[in-house]
């Protein structure tokens, strides 16, 4: 028996104060997860990826003075991605958003972006890349419900041999009773499936059957840990899993920078193989304060623990609930037999 219990919604929004919006374009076959925060929230990241895109990260640093963040952006499109969080802070200015500087207000939208360019969609956009306009359109769209899969950031998402997407999930800690949600965009240049199977490496934190209930093969197939990757015969910059592990603990930059190290083993239960050099592999860190806990000891031991639990189970989510569509490359998990 674990220490938690999967939460109302199975969803990163189980954590007060968070809130998430998808827009995608399913010709483009890419599109933009914003993630909100009601009331600014303190935040840090933890880049384990040797290739990764981001924008506003430096800030996030536990000796640097910005404390809080008003929402994250997670998009496809490579590098014309980080144009989602512009858009972002466009709809935050709107809704009188930001960090005070003198009578200026200005958002802090920190993003991160994965690979999707050679998916099958048309990247044919003209001058402009249109993720400014998703990005505005997925802050918009922010509430407690959202999709997962061929959704959002996860639109155009591939592991190695099956689409990827986005995915969500939660836990409850029966302890401290704090809250820990995860939101991945699962792209990575490795597998989340065990040698060719339908069966999730994640298979041993899964909650019911959030994702096929099939737990692990027994016995495991031969070449189970056989190394396949996206494109071995090419170079293969195609890659990454970006994602977010919150709570509605009180924490501090530092304690955040710790969960988001440990929602990171996550990734190394949910992928593999994770942290190469050509994923970005990103995880943002949020607490929102929504209950007035402050974990510590063992409290935070199994906050960290759960967070690892969930971000994998999160990552397995987004592949089991992929959506196939028109001019696909790959095919989804629910056509693995």
């Amino acid at each position: 028996m674990t220490d938690w219990t999967r939460g109302k919604r199975n969803l990163i929004t189980d954590v007060a104060g968070i809130a998430v919006g998808n827009a995608d374009d399913p010709n483009l076959k890419s599109g933009v997860t914003a993630i909100l925060c009601e009331k600014p929230s303190t935040a840090a990241v933890q880049i384990l990826g040797g290739a990764p895109g981001t924008r506003e990260t430096d800030l996030l640093e536990p000796h640097q003075t910005v404390e809080t963040v008003d929402a994250l952006v997670l998009s496809g499109g490579s590098a014309f991605g980080l144009d989602a969080a512009s858009g972002v802070q466009a709809a935050l200015v709107e809704a009188g958003r930001g960090f005070a500087a003198g009578p200026h207000r200005i958002p802090i939208v920190p993003a991160a972006i994965l690979f999707d360019l050679a998916n099958g969609g048309n990247k044919d956009w003209g001058r402009y890349p249109p993720y400014r306009e998703l990005g505005y359109d997925a802050l918009k769209a922010a509430d407690t419900e959202f999709a997962l899969g061929t959704a959002g950031a996860g639109a155009g998402a591939r592991t190695a041999d099956l689409k990827g997407g986005l995915g969500s999930a939660s836990a409850v800690l029966t302890g401290s009773g704090a809250t820990v949600g995860a939101l991945a965009a699962a792209n990575p240049v490795g597998t989340t499936t065990i040698g060719g199977t339908r069966h999730f490496w994640a298979a041993p934190f899964e909650i019911g059957d959030e994702f096929g209930g099939l737990g692990l093969p027994v016995p495991l197939p031969e070449g189970a840990t056989e190394i396949r990757l996206k494109h071995r015969a090419v170079n293969p910059r195609a890659n990454t899993t970006i994602a977010v592990i919150a709570t509605d603990a009180v924490l501090t930059k530092a304690e955040c920078k710790r969960l988001a190290i440990s929602a990171h083993d996550g990734f190394a239960r949910a992928i593999w193989p994770c942290h190469t050099p050509m994923d970005g592999d990103l995880v943002f860190a949020v607490a929102t304060g929504h209950k007035s806990l402050r974990p510590g000891g063992d409290d935070f031991i199994d906050l960290c623990a759960a967070a690892a639990a969930t971000m994998s189970r999160a990552i397995a989510r987004g592949v089991h609930a992929a959506t196939a569509s028109e001019g696909d490359v790959l095919p989804v998990w629910s056509d693995r037999s």
